[in-house]
């Protein structure tokens, strides 16, 4: 016995290499283009070539194959509704706790305690892969530098969270992505430490990897030019307001990066208070309409039903369309705040 190494390694499980669940479950051609679009679209509103808002909404994150595809048609009819608004769904399966909790579908897709990540991922992929046959493109927030590898080719935008910006290890990540990738700031409120991740992911990187076949290697990046900030509040203090938004584009200008802005609507921004999103996306259109254009997105997290409930031991009690993790606005809710923001701008 080598009583040297995993000493606190309970068990090692062999995943599947990437190539091997894609090719199980490969992407259509519609689905391709779908993703292609996205992001060429996404490019363009961040650069200032495309002039509609960029809305980034769905649920907190994703546990229901169900409700995930019950809210991607949803969006569909809202997309054909409200043309000066570009889409893009929340398809968050990565959940990054302050201590302990449900980590999300990829870590623990039956919600019970089994961590089949096997599984997981190829119900990551199954749902992505759905959704942008629908036509929608996706948003997620990557947490494991891994899963890229499994999902990236599906995702249209990407997130990195108020707690891992400061990384070196997602920074690195970034600046190999393959789409925008937005930096939200840290929880204490701070624009800083999400503007050097953009500076750090847009330069060149090597860092450790996996390879498509599975195996460990080097992946040395050509770095991303598509990374922007979002703004999500922290420290008790919202920061979407005219003066944070001014003092953002000055701060991004000082360090020659792209002052394109996303605004996140819950969070501290709402002061964790799901019914108070709209009032944030009303101010935002304000603005907007004022001439602040370097917001170029919001983001709102959204779901079937209002608030949120706790996991179940029996599974069959949780209530059909309700978040498990950060209270969302319900869909009846989403449909009049984007239909009453759109017809202000149009």
């Amino acid at each position: 016995m080598n009583e040297l190494e995993n000493v606190n390694i309970a068990q090692v499980t062999e995943l599947p290499a990437p190539e091997i669940i894609k090719n199980e479950l490969p992407m259509s051609d519609s689905a391709k283009n779908t993703v292609a679009e996205g992001r060429r679209v996404v490019s363009d509103i961040l650069a200032g070539r495309d002039s509609r808002l960029m809305v980034i909404t769905g649920p907190c994150s994703i546990h229901s194959y169900e409700v995930a595809m019950d809210y991607a048609r949803r969006l569909s009819q809202l997309q054909q509704e409200v043309p000066n608004f570009y889409f893009v769904m929340r398809v968050y399966f990565e959940k990054p706790r302050t201590t302990v909790g449900w980590k999300g579908l990829i870590n623990d897709p039956h919600l019970n305690g089994t961590y089949d990540i096997q599984e997981g991922l190829k119900q990551g992929r199954k749902i992505l892969r759905e959704i942008a046959d629908m036509g929608i493109p996706t948003a997620t927030e990557f947490l494991d530098p891994i899963v890229p590898q499994y999902i990236g080719d599906l995702v249209t935008w990407a997130a990195i969270g108020a707690r891992t910006t400061e990384s070196q290890t997602h920074r690195e990540m970034s600046s190999g992505l393959s789409m925008p990738v937005g930096f939200k700031n840290s929880t204490d409120g701070s624009i800083d430490v999400a503007l050097n991740a953009i500076e750090s992911s847009r330069n060149p990187q090597n860092f450790l990897g996996i390879t498509q076949q599975g195996k460990a290697c080097v992946l040395s990046t050509k770095g991303n030019p598509l990374g922007h900030l979002v703004l999500r509040g922290g420290g008790g203090k919202p920061n979407y307001d005219e003066e944070s938004v001014r003092t953002a584009v000055v701060n991004m200008k000082k360090r020659d990066i792209n002052p394109a802005l996303v605004v996140d609507c819950s969070h501290a921004n709402s002061n964790k208070d799901h019914e108070r999103q709209p009032i944030v996306l009303e101010d935002v259109i304000r603005q907007r309409k004022e001439g602040q254009d370097a917001i170029r997105g919001v983001m709102l997290e959204s779901n079937i039903g209002p608030g949120n409930q706790k996991i179940t031991e029996n599974l069959e009690d949780l209530v059909y369309g309700v978040s498990v993790t950060d209270k969302c606005l319900d869909w009846a809710a989403t449909d009049k705040v984007v239909k009453e923001a759109h017809s202000k701008v149009s």
